[in-house]
């Protein structure tokens, strides 16, 4: 809700921080207190969004009598809505009977097995091992399919064969820190997912969209989100022909929040999916400024200026000039930096293609863009473990001096960065000739001052991780049991 009472709520925050010594809430409340005046009260006074049906359930679960709860939404929806009184208490009824309607439904069709685990604790989203373990968990409810490449190979997108050649086809969320900015939210997300059909040895050949913006969101966002999406588009020459606008929640959730995603098709002859690195072949490396990660902890650490340097099509070019180019069928593998940064690339990598990578330190700082680099030293964030949008090939040792010329005839810097080798499956990092641990980390690098305190609260992994695995086998389960259904029906 609104605070209104700024001074208060400042002696509050600092009684916080008197008695809850070294906690998470204290955390938080030196963050917030050492913001400027302006910043932290703009920051009070936007917190304007929430899930009225969630407010209901929860506070229903907890026996709250029925009039509390009335009271207490009209209070919310006031404080975010600009209706009257007698909209706002009619609505909550509303709101209370369908959340009332619900309750004590049972089945395969209304119930889901709990994990005990939330997203963010178990970092899904956050390109670190929990969120790679999740997906993990995808892939196996998804299960063995025809594809040619397939989810479980976790790789930048997936492929079908038809016609003779490869159909690829991917899809990226916008980043959910962007949702004040529609504009870099759909170049951003455009420029991802033509980079994961790039890397897949795809031309890219059509773009799709979809967007949802809560229900007190301005419809100008859809326009800002859909210009930063073709513009990518038409300079790349690949068209949006389709997509889906909604409301997040319908009419459920209140606020402005915008979220979506951007997917696109395309076509290959030459596959250069991760299974295809092999021992002997090396890493190369394109320079990154990195993208809608990069323009996220620029904004939200006082660096707006940076942002600037994630306008670029850098990536796209290259990958142009290469596919155009007699070097490209010897290319084995490519990929973007972007899961959990080179950390979590080279990782998935090696898991993928049952082998040992190694990643020379000394060799990735210099591909860095100089301005993006100062500000990542400046705030402490890992350049290694953060998304920095370059360009990671794997080839033959022998076409890798071929490959590198080819980029940099598109105005991209490229030179090598490591090897592949047999041996335990790993990425491992050289640091002065010597060799370290390089697996992911729980998240990626934090990279926004709230992430930096998020990261303070990690609740025991193996635990969690059971509780996932728990939830996605009883997923699988219930999946088996429909399809049963409906294939007897189906031949009957």
């Amino acid at each position: 809700m609104v605070i209104r009472n700024f001074r208060k709520f400042d002696d509050t925050l600092r009684s916080v921080r008197r008695v809850r010594g070294s906690s998470q809430v204290t955390q938080w409340a030196d963050y917030l207190l050492s913001l400027p005046a302006p910043a932290f009260y703009c920051f009070r006074d936007n917190r304007k969004s929430m899930d009225v049906e969630e407010f209901v359930r929860k506070r229903i679960a907890d026996s709250v009598p029925e009039e509390t709860i009335h009271q207490n939404l009209v209070e919310q929806i006031l404080e975010i809505k600009s209706v009257n009184p007698s909209f706002a208490s009619s609505f909550a009824r509303a709101v209370i009977e369908e959340v009332k309607n619900t309750r004590g439904i049972s089945g395969d069709f209304f119930e889901f097995e709990p994990a005990g685990v939330k997203m963010g604790e178990f970092g899904v989203g956050s390109r670190g091992k929990g969120d790679f373990f999740a997906h993990r968990q995808i892939a196996r409810i998804i299960g063995k399919t025809s594809a040619s490449v397939g989810v479980d190979e976790m790789d930048d997108a997936g492929a079908v064969r038809a016609g003779g050649e490869y159909i690829v086809c991917t899809v990226d969320g916008m980043h959910s820190r962007l949702s004040d900015y529609p504009f870099l939210a759909g170049f951003h997300v455009t420029r991802a997912t033509l980079r994961d059909t790039y890397v897949m040895g795809a031309k890219p050949i059509m773009l799709f969209s979809d967007i949802h913006v809560a229900d007190d969101g301005d419809v100008a966002k859809i326009f800002d989100y859909t210009a930063g999406i073709t513009t990518v588009g038409e300079a790349m020459d690949v068209p949006l022909v389709t997509g889906s606008t909604l409301r997040i929640g319908g009419d459920m959730v209140l606020g402005s929040r915008l979220t979506g995603c951007v997917g696109a098709v395309g076509v290959a002859e030459h596959l250069t999916a991760r299974r295809s690195t092999a021992p002997g072949d090396v890493l190369l490396m394109t320079e990154g400024a990195g993208g809608g990660t990069i323009a996220t902890a620029a904004i939200y650490s006082g660096f707006a200026d940076v942002v600037g340097q994630t306008i670029n099509l850098n990536f796209l070019t290259a990958c142009e000039t290469l596919m155009k180019s007699g070097v490209f069928p010897q290319i084995h593998a490519m990929t973007d930096v972007t899961n959990g940064g080179i950390r979590g690339d080279a990782f998935e990598m090696a898991e993928t293609a049952g082998c040992r990578i190694i990643i020379d330190e000394q060799a990735i700082g210099s591909l860095v863009e100089p301005h993006v680099m100062e500000m990542l030293e400046s705030l402490r964030i890992d350049y290694l473990g953060v998304s920095l949008d370059a360009l990671l090939i794997v080839a033959p040792a022998d076409a890798a001096d071929q490959i590198c010329s080819v980029v940099k005839s598109s105005g991209v810097r490229m030179h090598r960065i490591g090897y592949v080798e047999t041996g335990k499956v790993e990425s491992v990092l050289l640091v002065d000739g010597k060799e370290q641990d390089f697996t992911p980390r729980f998240r990626e690098s934090a990279y926004t001052p709230v992430k930096k305190v998020v990261d303070t609260d990690l609740r025991d992994f193996e635990e969690m991780q059971a509780g996932v695995l728990r939830a996605s086998e009883a997923a699988i389960q219930k999946k088996k049991r429909v399809l049963s259904h409906l294939m007897a029906t189906k031949h009957s």
